[in-house]
């Protein structure tokens, strides 16, 4: 893989609601692993897909912290343009866990990218979140449901609309309905994002829709996603709710990486 940090996002039946690759194009979609980050246009240079001249590598774990109902790791990754080895961007990324009630839950990632010279997040509908879902909670292969924050619904109404979530729901087993609850952090730029979201299973927040950002030395970048991991089909009230909740959240801010 050439990301690091892919893990299955588990729901509160047991079972996991995302999926390794496109249940359709496992080969053209090889890259749609889980839950991603990454970004198509880093410079002009492919970090979205696998095959491209861009890869993020691990480094070391910063530190680990579990708090009961409240865990955290924050890791770093080097964004590195294989062609000429050198390193485009650091990656500063703290992963939390909150455990909900009903073994629900919610995963926030905040994420701090630095650079040692000017770099352009390219304009593109790619990056830097996405999400495949499980082949049994798509709107096309399991009668899955699309919906936002302005009440509309799959594909053809959600498809590249600014919303501050989006959420996909299906049936991952008989009589099992589960989802995962896209969430737009209001510190982001360009908020509340357009999503680039389709009937096929995959959703994911696109933060340079319009145009591209700049990273320099004196000007990181910082933005924040959330995912609520849910049982049912919560309302639209419902989710407004969680949304609210993870906009309050209280993070440590980043440091910058340890020596």
């Amino acid at each position: 893989l050439r990301r690091p940090f892919l893990f299955p996002i588990i729901g509160p039946s047991g079972r996991s609601l995302t999926r390794m690759g496109h249940p359709h194009d496992p080969e053209g979609h090889s890259h749609h692993n889980s839950v991603w980050i990454s970004h198509f246009k880093v410079n002009e240079i492919d970090f979205w897909g696998d095959r491209g001249k861009g890869r993020i590598g691990h480094q070391p774990i910063e530190k680990i912290a579990d708090e009961g109902d409240v865990s955290w790791v924050v890791t770093h990754a080097a964004w590195i343009d294989e062609a000429s080895n050198k390193t485009l961007l650091h990656e500063r990324r703290r992963t939390q866990v909150h455990l909900l009630d009903n073994r629900e839950w919610l995963l926030i990632f905040d994420l701090t990218f630095t650079a040692k010279n000017e770099i352009a997040l390219g304009k593109t509908p790619f990056g830097p979140i996405g999400v495949r879902m499980a082949k049994t909670i798509g709107v096309h292969d399991g009668g899955g449901t699309i919906r936002n924050s302005n009440g509309q619904t799959n594909e053809k109404e959600v498809f590249w609309k600014r919303a501050k979530w989006v959420d996909y729901s299906g049936q991952i087993a008989d009589k099992v309905v589960e989802g995962i609850t896209l969430m737009d952090h209001p510190d982001n730029p360009n908020h509340p994002s357009y999503f680039h979201v389709r009937d096929d299973g995959w959703m994911g927040a696109a933060l340079t829709f319009e145009g591209p950002i700049k990273i320099t030395p004196t000007q990181p970048l910082h933005v924040r996603y959330g995912l609520y991991v849910h049982a049912g089909l919560p309302n639209r009230e419902e989710l407004d709710r969680r949304w609210t909740e993870f906009t309050r959240v209280k993070l440590v801010q980043p440091a910058g990486k340890k020596k």
